[in-house]
C-alpha cells in the first residue's frame, strides 16, 4: 500500500500538473540557481587561465554546464512568472524562445557529455571520487529536467537555428583555441575522439529538441 501511494506521488510529480506546480517550479529555480553559481565557481581556475592566455571573448565559451543551467533557470523563471505569452511582443516571444531552446539543447548536451566523459575516464583506469558521482548525478539531472520541461516551451525554428550556430561554433572554438573543459588525465591522448563525440552530441541534442518541440505542437513562437 505504501509503495502504491509512493508510486502515485511519483506519477503526479511527473505529470503536467505536477511539473507546472508552484512547488516544483520554485524548487527547480533554487536548485538550478545554486547549481549555476557552484558551476561557475567550479570553472573558476579555467576561467582565470583563459583570461591570462586567451582573448577575453573566449571566456564566454569556457563554463559550458553552468551557462546551460543559467539559461534553464531563466526558462523556468519565465514559465513560473508568465506561463502564457499572449501579451508578449513578437520580440519578447522570440527572445524567450531562444532562452528555452538554448536551455534544452545545452542541458541535454552537457548533461550527457559530462557523464560520458567521466565514464570514459573511469573505463581507462581513472578512479571515481565522490565529486565524480556528484557531477554525474547533477549533470544527468540537467538532461532529464530539460527533456521533462521541453513540452512546456515554444521553440521556434529561428531561435533554434541561432542556438545551433552558437552550439556548433562553441564546439569549434573549444578545440581550435584549446578552451575545452578540463578532461580526466586518462583522456589526454583521446582529445580527437572527444571532439568528434562532442560535435555529434551537439547535433543529436539539436535534433532531440527540434523533434520534441514538433511533438508537443509548440514549435511556433
Amino acid at each position: 500500500m505504501q509503495l502504491r501511494r509512493l508510486w502515485n506521488q511519483v506519477l503526479y510529480w511527473l505529470s503536467p500538473e505536477g511539473l507546472r506546480s508552484g512547488f516544483m517550479l520554485s524548487a527547480l529555480l533554487w536548485i538550478n540557481a545554486i547549481g549555476t553559481v557552484y558551476g561557475y565557481y567550479w570553472y573558476g581556475g579555467q576561467i582565470e587561465d583563459t583570461l591570462v592566455s586567451h582573448p577575453i571573448w573566449h571566456v564566454l565559451m569556457v563554463p559550458d554546464s553552468p551557462t546551460a543551467s543559467l539559461f534553464f533557470t531563466a526558462a523556468i523563471w519565465w514559465l513560473y512568472k508568465e506561463p502564457e505569452r499572449r501579451l508578449s511582443s513578437p520580440g519578447v516571444r522570440w527572445f524567450r524562445s531562444f532562452i528555452e531552446a538554448f536551455a534544452v539543447v545545452t542541458s541535454v548536451k552537457y548533461g550527457i557529455w559530462a557523464v560520458s566523459i567521466i565514464a570514459m575516464g573511469a573505463a581507462q583506469g581513472g578512479g571515481l571520487s565522490w565529486q565524480d558521482y556528484m557531477l554525474s548525478g547533477s549533470h544527468l539531472g540537467m538532461a532529464v529536467e530539460a527533456l521533462l520541461y521541453v513540452r512546456f516551451f515554444r521553440i521556434g525554428m529561428g531561435p533554434l537555428a541561432a542556438v545551433a550556430v552558437w552550439t556548433l561554433f562553441n564546439d569549434y572554438a573549444d578545440y581550435a583555441y584549446i578552451i575545452y573543459p578540463y578532461l580526466p588525465l586518462e583522456l589526454d591522448d583521446d582529445v580527437g575522439t572527444v571532439q568528434t563525440f562532442t560535435v555529434y552530441l551537439s547535433i543529436v541534442s539539436l535534433l532531440i529538441t527540434w523533434l520534441a518541440s514538433k511533438r508537443t505542437g509548440k514549435s511556433r513562437v
